[in-house]
């Protein structure tokens, strides 16, 4: 399955926020990141993303290991994905070190998540912070075949506008490249 996502940097967060608790009812959680790579890098060369993610949350906590494909659409970076809940986070963590990768960075981010129906879709949207990174984020994404994604992208830009965020505040920022931009910035 495709992930079909778009992110936006949010100009109005109070407003948007207000939007989406419309929709659903939010789920708080914190993300605990780590991406890996071989040790030449060569995944992130093929633009793929090999992570674990343990989320905190008031349900308890759970840890899903993630493998993103090389991106299908270049404008969106929409990427094939594969994941799993894996019972035990440190055994994951070694089973990957174990099989030669290396972590190139971790870091967190706070999330409100909603999960609802538009446009005929079952949509996830997060709305992001970054503690490293300056600013809020919407995350709208919904799984897909590949011969669904336009179709599927034309939707989430849908709800996107419709929640007052215009196409100029869409991004391809990682958080992974700015948050290893700001740790450099940082060291110097």
């Amino acid at each position: 399955m495709i992930e079909a996502e778009l992110k936006a940097r949010v100009p109005e967060s109070e407003a948007v926020l207000r939007q989406l608790d419309e929709y659903a009812t939010a789920r708080i959680e914190v993300y605990s990141d780590t991406y890996y790579d071989r040790p030449d890098g060569s995944l992130e060369k093929a633009d793929q993303e090999l992570r674990v993610r343990t989320v905190h949350g008031v349900d308890g906590t759970r840890t899903v290991l993630t493998f993103k494909n090389a991106a299908v659409d270049e404008d969106s970076g929409s990427k094939p994905e594969h994941e799993t809940i894996v019972e035990n986070a440190e055994a994951a963590h070694a089973i990957l070190r174990g099989l030669g990768h290396v972590p190139v960075i971790a870091f967190e981010k706070q999330c409100r998540n909603y999960e609802f129906e538009a446009r005929g879709r079952r949509l996830l949207a997060t709305f992001v912070r970054v503690p490293e990174i300056d600013g809020t984020f919407l995350e709208v994404e919904t799984l897909v075949a590949e011969a669904d994604l336009k179709a599927a992208l034309d939707d989430i830009l849908a709800v996107i506008t419709d929640l007052g965020i215009g196409e100029e505040n869409l991004t391809r920022e990682t958080y992974t490249g700015t948050v290893a931009a700001q740790r450099r910035v940082r060291l110097v």
